[in-house]
């Protein structure tokens, strides 16, 4: 069986299909191929359209058909993941309400805050593992507060994934992992969080139905099958965020294992079999795609917002040099950057940084010696330093990574960002050839019974490197030079 899995990014939208049997990867595409924008329509926000979402899938299943390298019949089964925390609204007659409000938007901070504290800290932490902060729950309450008449009208919301299986089926279903990363989901009554529900006066009507992460979510419609060369009625058997979705896609289900990806965003991604949380919610804990009431599985997930944003903003305006040659000229300067120290927190509220937006900053600019060689390498050791300042968060709350395991793609494109990444965390990584729709697929043949337990999909998965620190002793000079910087502009 051939396995179709849809990748849902900020920047466009991956698919590919897999042959379930071998596990190997027939064909990807990616659509569109220049990176989509995100609508700021004041500082702060972060809008990006469903319908438009909607139009790229399409248009990237048709993308992949015309590779000519398989026969779309023997499609399966469809996986779906989807960047996290967005927004989407439907009335009662499927149609988009509003653009979604996505995962980098930091307008409803306040509100999520005021939650925290009026529900009572505690509680939050031991039932829901992290404050309402600025996830999902916050922005409807937003969406309540300012826009009362498209609130009015809401019929169903729903997680960016959720839409996209909706298109696809008819069926709107949500997940305890999607709920989760919503601050919906009450971990320690397994169930809807009904005291968020009440607090922001959410009706109990607009949550869709909810099903396992590995569940059938709907049938394909006949006339978008039709219209996709498609096969109706195969079954939408997996949907999930991007994160857990990537630790999918390399085989991270149980206790002590570690992914992390480096795309528009930067995160890592741990599991744990305990309900653990940080007091600060400067990491967040959510439901992993192999959480239910028998088995504690929690995804531990260090995000930082601006990475690879970071990378294609300096991309831009630098000349708009290729990615690849911009990690060559990287490689021509020695580590540290002579000094130049590069922050990547331009991409909205930083968790991390206790939800402060402190903007992307340059420091020790030296007119006379900094080329833009020195800039490219001190944007992949800036972005490095803040995962190791993330890591650090994470390892005071009980997670140290032994090993991270992660795609070669984005940013572990580069052996500069790699190199960087290992001395500054103190940890190996090892490198795999899989992406976020590879991952999905592969979900997909799970959801689907096609593999009779998770660990089938990857029983021909073969690791490409393993890139150990050498230089332990120097990143960590420079990490803490780099920190007295950022805590001087935090306080």
């Amino acid at each position: 069986m051939l396995l179709l899995g849809i990748d849902v990014g900020t920047s466009s939208v991956k698919a590919s299909v897999v042959d379930g049997a071998t596990q190997q990867t027939i064909a990807s595409v990616q659509y569109p191929d220049s990176e989509r924008a995100i609508i700021s329509l004041r500082p702060g926000w972060a809008e990006q359209s469903p319908d438009l979402w909607w139009q790229d899938v399409k248009a990237a299943i048709k993308k992949l058909h015309h590779s000519g390298k398989y026969n779309a019949g023997d499609i399966g089964a469809i996986g779906i993941s989807y960047q996290m925390h967005g927004l989407v609204l439907l009335d009662n007659t499927g149609n988009v309400l509003r653009d979604s409000i996505i995962w980098c938007d930091s307008r409803a901070v306040a509100l999520g805050e005021t939650a925290f504290e009026k529900i009572g800290a505690k509680h939050c932490l031991q039932n829901f593992l992290n404050s309402p902060g600025n996830f999902t729950a916050s922005k409807l309450a937003w969406v309540k507060e300012n826009e009362p008449e498209i609130f009015s009208r809401i019929d169903k919301m729903m997680l960016p994934g959720d839409f996209i299986a909706q298109r696809l089926t008819g069926d709107i279903t949500v997940t305890p992992s999607s709920l989760s990363e919503g601050i919906l989901w009450n971990f320690a009554g397994n169930s809807l969080a009904v005291e968020v529900m009440q607090y922001f006066g959410f009706d109990h009507n607009i949550i869709p139905e909810i099903k396992n992460v590995f569940s059938n979510h709907g049938s394909l419609l006949k006339s978008v099958a039709e219209e996709l060369s498609l096969k109706a009625g195969i079954p939408v058997s997996y949907k999930a965020g991007d994160q857990p979705n990537n630790a999918v896609s390399l085989n991270v289900f149980e206790p002590g294992e570690v992914a992390s990806t480096a795309g528009t965003s930067g995160v890592i991604y741990g599991i744990s079999d305990a309900l653990t949380f940080d007091p600060q919610s400067r990491v967040n804990s959510f439901a992993h795609v192999n959480h239910n009431k028998e088995q504690t599985r929690i995804g531990v997930l260090l995000c930082i917002n601006g990475t690879g944003i970071l990378n294609h903003w300096i991309k831009d305006i630098t000349g708009d040099l290729s990615y690849c040659k911009m990690n060559e000229l990287a490689s021509t300067i020695r580590s540290g950057s002579e000094g130049l120290k590069i922050f990547p927190f331009g991409n909205g509220a930083e968790r991390i940084l206790n939800n402060k937006i402190t903007g992307a900053q340059i420091s020790n600019i030296d007119l006379n010696k900094h080329t833009p060689a020195h800039i490219f390498r001190a944007v992949q050791e800036g972005i490095a330093f803040a995962f190791r300042y993330g890591l650090d968060i994470m390892r005071s709350n009980g997670m140290h990574p032994s090993v991270i395991r992660a795609g070669r793609a984005n940013m572990f494109l580069s052996d500069v960002f790699c190199e960087a990444f290992v001395n500054a965390t103190g940890v190996p990584v090892e490198l795999y050839n899989s992406d976020g729709s590879v991952g999905a697929a592969l979900g997909a043949g799970i959801g689907a019974g096609y593999f009779i337990q998770p660990k089938d999909a990857f029983a021909n998965s073969k690791m490409l490197k393993l890139i150990t620190p050498v230089q332990i002793a120097t990143y960590n000079d420079l990490y803490e030079e780099w920190k007295m910087i950022l805590e001087k502009q935090l306080h």
